[in-house]
């Protein structure tokens, strides 16, 4: 099993899921001495698949997979009604038929095998936690295990039900919060106390990501006792990345000053660059993934249009510092 403090390079490229993330990322950090990871969030098992196969085609280094734990959830009563009737003006003026509001499990069971199948040294979590059998099996497959956590609750919970390891997530991060809970409030603990609350709770290894965006992020969460740096990001930009053009603009230029939190893209806290899209729907339910669902032609419509007021624009408060550059070269740039 990969023991994640023989990383030649402490740090671990955030799946991107919806895009960024690629095989050919993945596997240009793990080559350089990081963890590289598949995203495997909106994408059939099928197409998991060959994206591992991509992977493992291009480096004989470890490799991680991140599936979605995507927990039933029944939205309030007419909050998608309401909240369609808000969003059918701007998606009349981009040419877009908004997009059915409805639940649906990511093909967990589907990924879940293949995972055992096809064993990437590492296979991590996020929006949830799976129960002890589902941990069990991994480990006995020789699969290291990662949940991605935001409290100490969730930590400790995790690891009760036999998480081999932790990824902690800081409010500073970039893309969508990995909060169990749908309905609670963002906790904006600064990553360096959260790390070490959960340091002082559970004893497995952690990764630690939020804000994180060069050397000096690093290896301050090294010396707090982190095995790695969990970094997204800054690999948004990364030349293997397949960050679309207007985000990789919106970056790039000096048109955003800062990034904010909201439900309005996908009903679930994500944080990305201050658009008027979030500004205007700053009051959006909570519902995932019925909202991502409802809004994906919306988002598509104004990708192709180049449209950043509409676009959602993933991105951590440390956006600034992302750079052109290959993944490699980023990663290298990146050590403590």
């Amino acid at each position: 099993m990969l023991n994640l403090r023989e990383l030649a390079i402490p740090v671990v490229g955030a799946p991107m899921a919806g895009g960024p993330s690629t095989p050919a990322l993945a596997a240009a950090i793990s080559e350089a001495g990081g963890l590289g990871f598949v995203a495997a969030g909106y994408k059939t098992s099928q197409g998991v698949a060959a994206e591992v196969e991509g992977v493992r085609e291009a480096t004989s280094a470890p490799l991680g997979v991140n599936l979605f734990v995507v927990e039933p959830y029944e939205p309030p009563v007419g909050s998608l009604d309401a909240y369609r009737r808000s969003l059918e003006a701007e998606a009349a003026r981009l040419g877009a038929e908004l997009g059915d509001a409805r639940w649906d499990d990511d093909d967990w069971q589907a990924k879940l095998e293949l995972v055992l199948d096809v064993r990437p040294e590492v296979v991590s979590f996020t929006f949830g936690c799976p129960g002890a059998e589902v941990l069990r099996s991994l480990a006995d497959a020789g699969v290291l295990s990662m949940v991605t956590v935001t409290s100490v609750a969730e930590a400790r919970e995790a690891v009760t039900r036999g998480a081999a390891s932790l990824s902690v997530q800081g409010a500073d991060a970039g893309g969508h919060r990995a909060t169990w809970d749908l309905e609670a409030d963002v906790d904006r603990t600064p990553l360096v106390d959260l790390v070490s609350a959960v340091l002082a709770a559970v004893d497995v290894p952690v990764v630690a990501g939020g804000g994180v965006s060069d050397a000096a992020d690093v290896a301050a969460v090294v010396e707090l006792g982190a095995v790695a740096a969990q970094v997204g990001t800054a690999y948004l930009l990364a030349d293997e990345a397949a960050t679309k053009p207007v985000h990789r603009g919106a970056l790039s230029s000096q048109t955003f000053a800062t990034t904010d939190l909201t439900r309005a893209y996908t009903g679930r806290w994500a944080r990305g660059l201050a658009n008027r899209f979030m500004a205007e729907h700053a009051d959006a339910p909570a519902g995932y993934p019925h909202l991502h669902h409802l809004t994906a032609p919306l988002r598509a419509a104004a990708a192709a249009a180049g449209d950043a007021q509409v676009a959602h624009l993933w991105a951590g408060t440390g956006y600034a510092e992302a750079r052109s550059a290959p993944a490699a070269e980023i990663t290298r740039a990146l050590a403590p």
